[in-house]
């Protein structure tokens, strides 16, 4: 029986995630609805429901919306021939991209001017990746694994960068970077303050409930990167953990023989999911709550202008 819920500190919603849907909230507000998402403002089922019940309409094509209306970027940044139709259809754009992204794709522009190749690192065909990329083509490789990193090629070794999606730590790509730094001993990597602090932060915490837990739920949609991750973590750490969407993917049978759970959430997660949670472990015999982590962020961002 369940007896003790271990709280991840900290978990859910960072700042660029909470941005991206006030950015979508004061734009309805403000404009009336509909108002256009180019992708799924951030990757959370629960969120996005919520915000197409509000007016706002998520769509993957440029040519879905109609000329002359208002379109919003998703905080995952989108590359500049997106940002070129829609300015040619008319679009009145708010980009609600995640300023940690817009700095990457900053990044990429100056170093492909100054001749360098890009090497970045993150999931393919992840959306993110498709906008950094985007910013220099021509200049740009996409990799994952290490064995990617030994093969990689490059015209001049002397002047490779590497870049990296920000929804991964530093843990993430450590490995994949000490392969590169040994492909090409010369290759320059931006501040670590680039990497996201939420990401990293939240995989710290659930190694800290890792500690005592005995499973860990993770809350957050299938299509959520850094979701994923947290239950790989957990694992490593031979802790049994689920990624759910909510209380109603939670099965019985993974309470059975638990007294101490873990409860985390994506960076794209609401808190509500995981109160759902507590409150259902709670009629489970769950008696306690404590928070175990690094703590709790402050972090903000500034809204765009809407």
């Amino acid at each position: 029986m369940v007896k003790k819920i271990l709280l991840a500190s900290p978990r859910g919603f960072c700042a660029g995630v909470e941005r991206a849907i006030n950015v979508v909230e004061k734009a309805l507000e403000a404009y009336g609805n509909p108002i256009y998402v180019k992708h799924q403002i951030v990757h959370n089922t629960h969120v996005v429901k919520a915000l197409e019940k509000k007016g706002a309409i998520f769509i993957e094509s440029i040519k879905d919306v109609p000329a002359g209306s208002r379109l919003i970027f998703s905080a995952h940044g989108v590359p500049p021939s997106t940002r070129q139709e829609a300015e040619a259809k008319g679009l009145k754009v708010i980009d609600a991209t995640c300023p940690l992204v817009t700095k990457v794709h900053i990044e990429a522009k100056r170093y492909a001017k100054e001749g360098y190749s890009i090497i970045l690192i993150g999931h393919k065909g992840h959306v993110e990746l498709e906008g950094t990329a985007g910013e220099a083509p021509e200049a740009t490789q996409v990799i994952e694994t290490e064995q990617e990193a030994e093969k990689i090629n490059v015209p001049d070794e002397s002047k490779v960068v590497c870049l990296t999606q920000t929804t991964l730590s530093i843990d993430d790509t450590r490995k994949v970077i000490e392969a590169l730094k040994k492909r090409f001993p010369k290759i320059t990597f931006p501040p670590k303050e680039d990497i996201c602090y939420a990401t990293q932060n939240r995989q710290n915490a659930v190694k800290e409930i890792s500690k005592q837990a005995e499973l860990i739920l993770v809350i957050g949609s299938k299509n959520s990167s850094n979701s994923n991750r947290l239950v790989d973590v957990a694992k490593e750490r031979r802790v049994k953990a689920h990624l759910i969407n909510d209380i109603t993917e939670l099965k019985q049978e993974w309470l059975n023989g638990i007294s101490r759970i873990g409860i985390t959430a994506g960076a794209s997660a609401p808190e509500h999911l995981i109160k759902q949670t507590i409150e259902y472990l709670k009629k489970q015999g769950a008696t306690t709550v404590t928070e175990e982590g690094t703590g709790v962020e402050n972090i903000q961002f500034v809204l765009p202008r809407i």
